[in-house]
Parts: C-alpha cells; sequence; structure tokens
C-alpha cells in the first residue's frame, strides 16, 4: 500500500500536467473553468496537488483541455523509473 507521502507526490504530479498542458494552451485558469464547468479555485488546488480528484473530474479536464484523458496521466513517476 503507497505511503500518504507517494500519494501527495502522484497528486503533485498529476497536478503539475494539468498546469502544463493548460500553460502550452495559453489557458488562464478561468478559461479551463469555463471549457470544463468546474471552477476556477477548484482547477488551481488540482494544479497544487493539494486536493484528491475524482474520475469524472479528470474527464471533465480533459474536455476543457482538449485532450485524452490519458495524456494528464503522461508524467514519469521516479519509482518507477529505471
Amino acid at each position: 500500500m503507497p505511503h500518504d507521502s507517494q500519494k501527495l507526490e502522484f497528486q503533485s504530479l498529476f497536478g503539475n500536467q494539468i498546469k502544463r498542458i493548460r500553460l502550452a494552451q495559453n489557458l488562464s485558469l478561468r478559461k479551463l473553468s469555463q471549457r470544463c464547468n468546474l471552477d476556477h479555485s477548484d482547477i488551481a488546488k488540482y494544479e497544487r496537488g493539494e486536493v484528491n480528484i475524482q474520475l469524472s473530474t479528470v474527464y471533465e479536464l480533459a474536455v476543457g483541455l482538449n485532450v485524452h484523458p490519458k495524456e494528464l496521466f503522461d508524467f514519469r513517476i521516479e519509482k518507477y523509473e529505471n
């Protein structure tokens, strides 16, 4: 079972990926929130890895970013790198 620190690291990496994609598309938090019908303050919390995210929210973010949901998980996890 993963330790809390590993869970928090995963949330942080996931959030960084959301932010990276958003910024690559020159989207503000507010613009993304309008696209995916989520509050901009919640998106900011996801980007900072402060909250655990629901699968339905992952889908909404993918729609708002116009990417396949799997792209939101396309980041490296040091534990699995060799």
